[in-house]
């Protein structure tokens, strides 16, 4: 697989999934192209604790997650704090959650199952354009 550029700092990168399988899937495809994996977490309130305390590059966010507060929710209070970048992970597709997270104003959506090229693209292009709209 095409690895990022070796001078540059690895993007860090915060998963957020209450599948473990999937969960340590994605890291190990991250870590494989080149990027840093800071955490990976299983709910939302665990979401909101890393990313205060590891202001990561760019969070991978499943929408349903264990627990009260699901990913939306979890963006929603990230986003208030910070300025980084969330890509929804989802195989729950309907209008109602879409209108939803678009609240949040998420840099994309990836349906289950992805590929590690369509993820890395997403990646890419949020980092990118987060970097240049700050």
């Amino acid at each position: 697989m095409e690895q990022i550029g070796q001078n540059a700092m690895a993007p860090r990168i915060l998963i957020v999934e209450d599948n473990v399988i999937i969960a340590s899937g994605i890291k190990y495809n991250l870590v494989d192209v080149g990027y840093e994996v800071v955490a990976m977490v299983k709910t939302g309130k665990d979401a909101v604790k890393k990313a205060n305390k590891l202001k990561p590059d760019l969070i991978l966010m499943d929408i349903k997650l264990e627990g009260e507060m699901d990913g939306i929710t979890a963006a929603e209070k990230i986003k208030a704090k910070h300025n980084i970048p969330i890509v929804y992970l989802t195989a729950y597709a309907d209008e109602d959650i879409v209108l939803r997270a678009n609240g949040t104003q998420p840099f994309g959506y990836l349906s289950k199952p992805f590929n590690i090229k369509e993820l890395q693209t997403i990646i890419e292009k949020s980092l990118y354009k987060n970097k240049n709209e700050v």
